[in-house]
C-alpha cells in the first residue's frame, strides 16, 4: 500500500489522507486539515510541501504563536509608520508566498480583524498592508489547520461562517491513533528502528 515516510499508516483512513495530499497539492482550492493535537497536522503540511518540490513557494506560520496585533503585519505586511517600530515597508507572508502556498496553523485563533482580512484575500486574491489603502494582487493558495471545531466556534459567534466555508473547500480529517489501533505495532517498530537502527 501507499506509505508515507513521515506518517505511518496502512489503514484505509490514512491511505485516503495520502491520496488526498497528492491530489490536492496540484489543485487551486483551499484545504482545511482537521485533527486532534498530535495527529500530525503539521507533518501533513510538510508532505504538501514535498509534493510541490521547489517549483513554488511554500511558507507557514503558527497563528497562535504570534500576538493578534503583530499577526496581521506578519500575514499582510505593513507600510512605514503604520505603527510604532514600523521603520520601513515590509512584505507579508501572503505576498512572499504568491504563486505558491501558505500554511496557517491554529487558524481558529485568528482575531476578528484578521478573519476579515483573510476572507478578503481569499475572495478577491488581494491584500492590503497594515496602514495602507492600496490593494496588492496576489495568487496565494491556502492550507489551514486546527484542533478546534470551527463549526462550534461559528455557532458561538467566535469565527466567521463565510470564512469557514471558504477554508473548507477541501477537508482532510486525521483520525486519532485510538481509532486505528492496528497501527500501534508498526509505529513502535518504526520508532525503534529510527532510534536504535533495528526493529523492536
Amino acid at each position: 500500500p501507499l506509505q508515507s515516510t513521515e506518517i505511518i499508516g496502512e489503514s484505509p483512513a490514512m491511505q485516503e489522507v495520502f491520496r488526498a495530499i497528492g491530489r490536492l497539492s496540484q489543485s487551486h482550492i483551499t484545504v482545511l486539515i482537521n485533527g486532534e493535537s498530535g495527529t500530525g497536522k503539521e507533518v501533513v503540511s510538510e508532505m504538501f510541501a514535498k509534493a510541490l518540490g521547489n517549483r513554488v513557494p511554500f511558507l507557514k506560520v503558527n497563528c497562535g504563536a504570534i500576538t493578534p496585533t503583530l499577526l496581521e503585519s506578519e500575514l499582510f505586511g505593513h507600510v512605514k509608520g503604520a505603527f510604532t517600530g514600523a521603520i520601513a515597508d515590509k512584505r507579508g507572508l501572503f505576498e512572499s508566498a504568491s504563486g505558491g502556498w501558505l500554511f496557517l496553523d491554529e487558524v481558529a485563533t485568528l482575531s476578528a480583524p484578521a478573519q476579515v482580512a483573510l476572507l478578503r484575500a481569499l475572495e478577491n486574491q488581494e491584500i492590503m498592508r497594515v496602514g495602507s489603502t492600496k490593494p496588492i494582487q496576489i495568487q496565494t493558495r491556502i492550507i489551514t489547520a486546527t484542533n478546534e471545531s470551527l463549526e462550534n466556534l461559528v455557532a458561538q459567534g467566535k469565527f466567521r461562517a463565510d470564512l469557514w466555508q471558504r477554508l473548507r473547500e477541501a477537508e482532510i480529517m486525521l483520525p486519532p491513533l485510538r481509532d486505528r489501533t492496528d497501527e500501534i505495532k508498526p509505529l513502535i517498530d518504526h520508532f525503534c528502528t529510527t532510534m536504535t537502527g533495528g526493529p523492536y
